[in-house]
């Protein structure tokens, strides 16, 4: 951010104002209560001349172009990878300062890739550019940061179950609609996903990989981790699904670290996370769900228990939920402009 404007309230734009976590953009502004001189509202130019309220105010969404980002001091991008790909340089030319929602940028060396309760110190020396990791990579690894500092995870297990939201408004639409045709007994040809969505479970809907066998959200999940954790070396495998559930995902993990640690310890370690609220009562049969996960700005997290396949001590087992569209996107965004 420029430091004339550094002074004092920013003008902050919310690119993609019209999606699903550009709605939720603009609500955390206003929850958050974020310092603000103006918010502008961009997107497409078939939304453009629509109004989102604001602060009890309508505010008129603009078409996205590189004139209409001068004047901006902190743009908030959720628009997808092409649109960030063209514009996101231009509105750092300009003077802004971009947080990219997309995976555009997210693996470049001189781009920080932010958590805010577990790397912060990465925003330093930014270049105009920071990057907000993937929502599964978010929710997965905040409750395991204080493991990791305390004993490190040298291996790391995920099979993801993701909600709608994740594939944005439309998915979440067909979700509805097609639950609705299917209980009519009526037939249903999905436009969104490419399968019938409807009770019905199936891979990640991005393309796999022909040689390694993994999709590109499985791909993504695991680069990330390593950079976020700056640890290249930790061995991680992923296996990511799309879910019936219309928002939040839910994550197994199963993680080894270097020295034996305790269900006690990690319950402690977990328990005390920024950002993490811990659901793990065994005697109601009570863990972390979608449906609880919804809405809400924590991670939840629970069925912490040992993996018995590992004799050492060494293993742990637990699931976690968070809501996709606030700290896997929206929220992570908003708390990396309150650090800058």
């Amino acid at each position: 951010m420029a430091e004339s404007s550094s002074r004092a309230a920013p003008v902050a734009a919310v690119v993609g104002a019209t999606g699903a976590v550009g709605r939720e953009l603009i609500a955390c502004l206003e929850r958050r209560n974020f310092p603000l001189r103006q918010l502008r509202l961009f997107a497409s130019a078939r939304s453009a001349g629509t109004t989102l309220p604001f602060r009890g105010e309508p505010l008129r969404v603009e078409e996205l172009t590189a004139q209409g980002l001068r004047g901006v001091d902190v743009a908030l991008f959720s628009a997808g990878g092409a649109t960030s790909r063209r514009f996101v340089p231009l509105a750092v030319r300009a003077g802004a300062t971009v947080i990219d929602n997309s995976s555009a940028f997210r693996m470049e060396p001189d781009v920080p890739l932010v958590v805010p309760e577990i790397n912060p110190e990465a925003l330093r020396g930014h270049r105009g550019i920071i990057a907000n990791p993937n929502c599964c990579a978010i929710i997965a690894i905040t409750p395991l940061w204080p493991l990791h500092r305390a004993n490190r995870i040298t291996r790391l297990q995920i099979t993801t179950y993701q909600a709608a939201s994740g594939a944005g408004a439309a998915a979440m639409e067909e979700l509805r609609a097609s639950t609705r045709a299917f209980l009519d007994g009526e037939s249903y040809a999905p436009r969104v996903l490419p399968h019938p969505y409807a009770f019905n479970v199936f891979s990640h809907n991005t393309s796999v990989d022909a040689d390694s066998g993994y999709n590109e959200e499985e791909t993504k999940v695991m680069q990330e981790i390593r950079k976020i954790f700056a640890d290249p070396g930790m061995r991680i495998s992923a296996t990511c699904v799309r879910v019936p559930v219309l928002r939040a995902h839910a994550i197994a993990l199963n993680l080894e670290c270097a020295a034996p640690l305790s269900v006690a310890a990690a319950r402690d370690l977990i328990g005390g996370a920024p950002g993490v609220r811990l659901v793990d009562d065994r005697e109601r049969n009570y863990f972390p769900m979608p449906r609880d996960a919804s809405g809400q700005d924590e991670i939840l997290a629970g069925r912490i228990r040992q993996d018995l396949s590992d004799p050492s001590g060494r293993s742990l087992a637990l699931f976690v939920a968070g809501d996709q569209l606030l700290k896997g996107a929206a929220l992570n965004a908003v708390q990396i402009a309150e650090r800058l």
